[in-house]
């Protein structure tokens, strides 16, 4: 079983000054999920190398036994330190794909040609992909192979309004993943702000918030079984 998990290569949150990227819990418990799994994991980025972690995301009050697991695993650190770059991958190589949150994705990810190209081949190849938190955003340009928005009828969640209301970025983030699916035609759902809520529509596996990513990789893992 060949996972590719996909991280953000951006750190800027818009024009504040403060810095963002991927959100460290929504990396670490899918990641150990696959790995206990006995998965072969490789991690991406648009830029490879070292991608920039949120640095919210390593504050005391949203450590987890998972991010935990991560500080004292020297060979998870090193993976995450070489990510390899985005365009070099191909979806032959790999049973599914999943992306992991923070605000970063909302900027690069969601505008990358090689992402949106890569979604849609892991999509026609008939292969689960999935989505946790802010990472359902880079869906927004994706197409099915008749030039429809993939999430158009589809049902899907992601990172709330309320949820973006209430880290203070309603109008720092370049879009709200809530908005944009609804504007696309998608049947958006939500469970209570940030409580683990996930939906699966077919192969399209997505997580509200940081709450949801263990319980979309199990998810993702079911399908794969």
């Amino acid at each position: 079983m060949n996972v590719l998990m996909v991280l953000t290569s951006h750190s800027d949150l818009g024009n504040t000054g403060e810095k963002t990227g991927f959100w460290l819990e929504e990396f670490a418990a899918p990641y150990y999920a696959f790995k206990d799994a006995g998965a072969e994991v490789v991690l991406a980025s648009p830029a490879g190398g070292q991608p920039p972690l949120d640095p919210k995301s390593d504050l005391p009050d949203f450590q987890t036994e998972l991010t935990h697991r991560f500080k004292a695993d020297p060979s998870a650190q090193q993976a995450l330190a070489h990510t390899v770059k985005l365009e070099t991958i191909s979806q032959d190589d790999f049973d599914t794909v999943f992306y992991p949150g923070g605000h970063g994705p909302l900027w690069d990810l969601a505008e990358s040609k090689q992402s949106i190209q890569l979604i849609e081949a892991f999509e026609r190849a008939g292969k689960p992909i999935a989505f946790v938190c802010h990472a359902p955003g880079v869906l927004r340009h994706v197409k099915t192979i008749d030039g429809q928005p993939l999430v158009k009828g589809r049902q899907v969640t992601g990172f709330t309004n309320g949820e973006e209301a209430g880290v203070q970025l309603t109008d720092v983030v370049p879009f709200l993943v809530e908005d944009e699916f609804i504007a696309l035609g998608a049947h958006y759902q939500k469970g209570p702000d940030w409580a683990s809520f996930v939906v699966e529509d077919g192969k399209l596996i997505t997580g509200q918030n940081p709450a949801s990513s263990e319980a979309v990789a199990n998810a993702l893992l079911a399908q794969l079984a």
